[in-house]
């Protein structure tokens, strides 16, 4: 990998950046430049704003990953070289995140509501829906990790339709508890091609090795 490849990793709800450590350290031995912005700013807008700056940044266009909730963000961007969808939502014009999982989501059953609007992630039943085919040890790690989410960012809408223009690549993880792999299936037909992975929802955490060989190879 070249000294000067730039590689952006969006985070999903409820997560932020520390989840991808383990990919993201995989990419920097290789040379590549990694860029980790923190989302949870309020919107769909304005996480997509957050991670537009850091593409703008870039020494050169980068690819850009998404995972779950990032594949809305990074739809919504502009002078990205390759979109990586990894069990993400893709969605078109007029739909949203939550549109497209719909009231019968896998995640749903693990979500707590709070009376401030907020909303987490019950840590007992992360392992089942988020960390399936992780360690033990990587369970504990990722689930400490988790933050509460702000509502309104899955209902967001993007401004524009990154895909129809830009090369773009699906990781279908087959195993998926939190977004239908049904459902990713569908939406993996927006893409310019698909890779079938038998994971759960978080193949950077369960599978970093063979993720960084697939950006390397974009």
């Amino acid at each position: 990998m070249k000294q000067q490849t730039e590689v952006v990793l969006v985070h999903g709800l409820w997560h932020q950046p520390a989840h991808f450590d383990k990919l993201a350290d995989g990419l920097r031995r290789l040379g590549a430049n990694v860029h980790v912005p923190r989302l949870h700013r309020g919107s769909l807008a304005a996480d997509t704003a957050v991670v537009q700056e850091t593409v703008d940044g870039c020494l050169v266009s980068p690819v850009v990953l998404g995972h779950s909730y990032g594949g809305s963000v990074i739809t919504g961007l502009e002078r990205v070289r390759h979109l990586m969808y990894v069990a993400a939502f893709v969605p078109a014009a007029g739909e949203s995140g939550a549109m497209l999982g719909g009231p019968s989501a896998l995640v749903n059953d693990a979500v707590r509501h709070h009376d401030d609007g907020s909303t987490s992630i019950q840590p007992e039943r992360a392992r089942e829906v988020l960390y399936a085919d992780c360690s033990a040890a990587d369970i504990a790690w990722a689930t400490s990790l988790l933050v509460p989410q702000q509502p309104g960012h899955g209902r967001g809408v993007p401004s524009r339709i990154a895909w129809e223009t830009t090369e773009s690549t699906y990781i279908h993880c087959e195993r998926d508890k939190a977004l239908s792999p049904v459902l990713q299936e569908r939406m993996a037909g927006r893409c310019t091609r698909a890779v079938r992975l038998s994971s759960g929802h978080s193949p950077f955490i369960s599978q970093p090795q063979w993720l960084t060989n697939r950006i390397v190879e974009i």
